[in-house]
């Protein structure tokens, strides 16, 4: 266990706190939540660049991290009525989506590098804006007018994501172990 790594299982313990902080309809100390843990997923990875620290094991929790916050956020904001539940459906649907099909591809024998891609790193910062936008809304009462745009913008981004995967999840499932295809 490296420091990045603590890092990112801290970032992983902050997530009940966050989900009590919601429920409670806590606003302010779950905007402080996220934002404490969106500087420990940034953190994280510097020093692990920085100190050539990184490993399998850090390449598997932080993403695990990101994905329990923003699901966590995500779905307690919809039960709440915050945000749409819409958007919270294409969001959790993406996600499950793309665990099923690496477990699928992993079944098949297929080789994936775990990497996010440019179009997935792009969601996931919309879904963060989504999430802290809504958070902080008592705070930016001026940028209201934002508030479809951002909505509406994170669900085609998420849904772009979501193709792209499906995509490169095909063309993995095409190929056959040695890289040839089944044709």
């Amino acid at each position: 266990m490296n420091i990045p790594n603590l890092i990112t299982v801290i970032r992983i313990l902050l997530v009940p706190l966050l989900a009590i902080f919601l429920l409670e309809e806590q606003y302010s100390y779950a905007l402080l939540v996220f934002i404490i843990a969106g500087i420990s997923d940034g953190l994280d990875g510097f020093l692990a660049r920085l100190l050539k620290q990184k490993t399998r094991l850090g390449a598997i929790l932080d993403p695990v991290a990101d994905k329990a916050l923003l699901v966590t956020a995500f779905v307690i904001l919809a039960v709440i009525e915050v945000i749409p539940r819409w958007l919270t459906v294409l969001v959790v649907s993406r996600d499950l989506i793309i665990v099923v099909g690496f477990a699928i591809l992993i079944l098949n024998d297929r080789r994936l590098q775990i990497a996010p891609t440019y179009t997935s790193k792009l969601t996931t910062v919309m879904q963060l804006l989504t999430v802290a936008y809504f958070l902080g809304l008592a705070y930016i009462q001026p940028l209201l007018f934002l508030q479809d745009y951002l909505i509406f913008a994170t669900a085609f981004l998420t849904l772009l994501s979501c193709a792209h995967y499906l995509v490169i999840g095909f063309q993995a499932l095409g190929k056959s172990s040695d890289g040839d295809n089944n044709s």
